[in-house]
């Protein structure tokens, strides 16, 4: 398996993972939500701008 060149895929799957492990690990920290949010901006921006 070969690693994405796009950038925002790459935040997006690191986002989706992430996204699934919260719940599964019962992960929380004070800045979860507005890094959750940072990070999926970032991959939609990127996305859009094809990158």
């Amino acid at each position: 398996m070969k690693p994405t060149k796009n950038l925002g895929m790459l935040l997006l799957g690191i986002w989706l993972i992430v996204t699934g492990l919260i719940p599964l690990l019962d992960l929380s920290f004070s800045g979860l939500g507005t890094l959750m949010a940072v990070l999926a901006i970032a991959a939609g921006v990127l996305i859009s701008l094809g990158r």
